[in-house]
């Protein structure tokens, strides 16, 4: 029988065990609880065994889950991890404490906009398509510096990194070569933080440099999307 409290121990001996064969310090890598589908319930359970971030895919079901019930109080973040459509803008920002999906200049400055009406700061990553595939959003390899460019002038914006999904693959060291793209692309722009590694694929994520982890089914088990 699946238990969240056995699934949050065998992840955290997965990501200490990868850093250490890398080198890595595992408080440098943050566990985000990706909690897409998942009831309150679940989520609560995972807060009591100490997740304290989680992601969701979708505005709606995260202001549903977190806000209307007051459980955003019971915790330290709330990322949002999934594509922001313009017309759900003015809800997320200020409510998701990091947006990791913005993969367009027009997408920045409208969050750029609604944070200066708001008077804050909203942290984001540019989401990459590292696989170039068109089934999925983010701005592809060669116009990810452009971008990174002509965000950093945007006052109400704090770019911390980029984020990334693979191709998926059977085989988690067939996404090694992408993660390890994503780091150096970073790097070279003065970028030191990843979004990278689910379920599937997080160790190898690690190991090539990841500071944000999205799980989901390691930490609550197959769900009916």
């Amino acid at each position: 029988m699946f238990s969240i409290p056995d699934a949050l121990d065998q992840v955290s001996s997965a990501i200490q065990n990868a850093a250490n064969r890398v080198g890595r310090n595992p408080n440098e890598i943050t566990l985000v609880a990706a909690s897409k589908t998942t009831t309150l319930d679940q989520v609560k359970e995972a807060e009591k065994w100490g997740v304290r971030i989680f992601g969701e895919n979708r505005v709606q079901e995260g202001i549903a889950k977190f806000l209307e019930s007051n459980f955003i109080k019971s915790i330290d973040a709330l990322h949002l991890i999934g594509p922001l459509q313009s017309n759900k803008i003015k809800k997320a920002v200020g409510f998701f404490d990091l947006i990791h999906s913005v993969d367009s200049l027009k997408l920045a400055e409208k969050i750029n906009r609604e944070a200066e009406r708001q008077s804050i700061m909203q942290s984001i990553l540019i989401e990459v398509n590292i696989g170039g595939e068109e089934s999925k959003n983010g701005v592809s390899i060669k116009e990810t510096s452009i971008l990174v460019k002509a965000i950093q002038p945007l006052t109400h914006l704090s770019l911390l990194g980029l984020m990334t999904l693979p191709p998926a693959t059977e085989n988690p060291e067939e996404a090694r070569p992408y993660f390890s793209t994503l780091r150096h692309m970073g790097n070279d722009l003065g970028l030191d933080r990843f979004s990278m590694g689910m379920s599937s694929d997080f160790e190898v994520a690690i190991e090539e440099g990841a500071t944000w982890l999205r799980l989901g089914t390691a930490l609550f088990g197959r769900r009916n999307h």
